[in-house]
């Protein structure tokens, strides 16, 4: 199935026209029409080469939406027409302890929906910059026919990767829960938080981000610089999740936390941060780590948020965009995901 996108030859090129061959359609496959793509973070790094172990070329994309195309002859999930959704992953062992307990995310054999070995074609696996995917039922996930399609891509990245920790720790009504960092996972945390009931408070370093916390739900917003502001909070969460991937203060969030509280970690700093254990000890807090959540509790987010009508705060982008989209993210520069729209490759063709 011969297939358009976008791919990065090497970690010094821009991404540029690519075509490449799909597999043929299996009897579980499904094909896929993508329309939208969002563009997370993690695209950038791998596509420029800045975490280990890119293969090129380098084809990004895992908060794919789209509409099925064809449908193997034992699907039974899903038919033409359908839109859907594929995320992190088109696959994994199915039979380990991670896999059984729907935990798919931590299989060692889980393969990543891009720069992922390739059983079918023993290449690698390549992304949603692209025009069409062929993927096993068991990893499409339905979208909710109330969500607009664009703006639904990115709970396929962010929207899971908030919505698992806030959901495995029992977030609900009544309880104080913090959102440090208002970017691309920060904007969705929120969202998803203030859905489940709970009392929201934004940490953000922006004073020009204090309305758009308040404009997604967020009932404080608290200037994490100011320690006056923060020392208000003491002992005062029941849960802080963490989304910001640069140097910080940890220890500064855990003291906020009421005994037993929990903090979790979901941005990804390069250089570790550092830790002083008596902020955990006194107060009995623990932190912890989430990594994105398996297929079951990804569908289960997707019917959460068509319950509430959450979806992301999107940039709508030509693919002939992606490179400057990409310098933008380096700088923050977009409110909260960018989301290209997959007809616009039809341009290039």
């Amino acid at each position: 199935m011969k297939t358009n996108a976008y791919a990065a030859q090497t970690a010094a090129t821009p991404l540029a026209p690519f075509s490449l061959q799909r597999r043929e359609l299996g009897t579980h496959d499904i094909a896929i029409e993508i329309l939208y793509c969002g563009v997370c973070h993690s695209d950038l790094h791998t596509a420029r080469g800045e975490w280990q172990g890119t293969t090129y070329p380098c084809v990004p994309g895992h908060e794919i939406v789209g509409r099925v195309m064809q449908v193997g002859a034992h699907v039974q999930k899903f038919t033409t027409g359908d839109n859907v959704g594929v995320g992190c992953m088109v696959d994994s062992c199915r039979t380990c302890v991670n896999c059984e307990e729907n935990l798919e995310q931590f299989c060692p054999a889980t393969v990543f929906t891009y720069n992922s070995p390739d059983k079918h074609t023993n290449g690698i696996t390549y992304g949603g910059y692209s025009d069409r995917i062929v993927v096993d039922e068991a990893f499409v996930l339905k979208i909710p026919p109330n969500l607009d399609l664009a703006a639904t891509a990115p709970l396929l990245c962010a929207g899971i990767t908030t919505y698992s920790p806030l959901h495995r720790n029992h977030v609900t009504t009544g309880q104080k829960v913090g959102i440090v960092g208002l970017g691309g996972l920060g904007h969705m945390g929120v969202k998803i938080a203030k859905a489940l009931g709970a009392h929201v408070v934004v940490f953000t370093t922006s004073s020009n981000k204090v309305a758009d916390a308040v404009r997604l739900g967020a009932d404080e917003v608290v200037n994490s610089k100011n320690a006056a502001e923060m020392q208000q909070h003491l002992n005062s969460f029941d849960f802080i999740l963490d989304t910001v991937s640069a140097q910080h203060d940890i220890n500064a969030y855990l003291f906020l936390l009421k005994r037993d509280g929990n903090l979790t970690q979901v941005g990804v700093p390069a250089e570790p941060l550092s830790l002083n254990v008596g902020s955990l000890i006194f107060g009995r807090r623990t932190l912890s780590g989430s990594l994105i959540g398996g297929i079951q509790e990804t569908q289960e987010m997707l019917d959460f948020c068509g319950k509430h009508s959450i979806t992301a705060d999107i940039e709508l982008i030509p693919i002939q965009k992606i490179n400057e989209a990409y310098d933008r993210l380096v700088k923050s520069d977009v409110k909260y995901r960018f989301v290209i729209d997959m007809a616009s490759l039809q341009q290039d063709s």
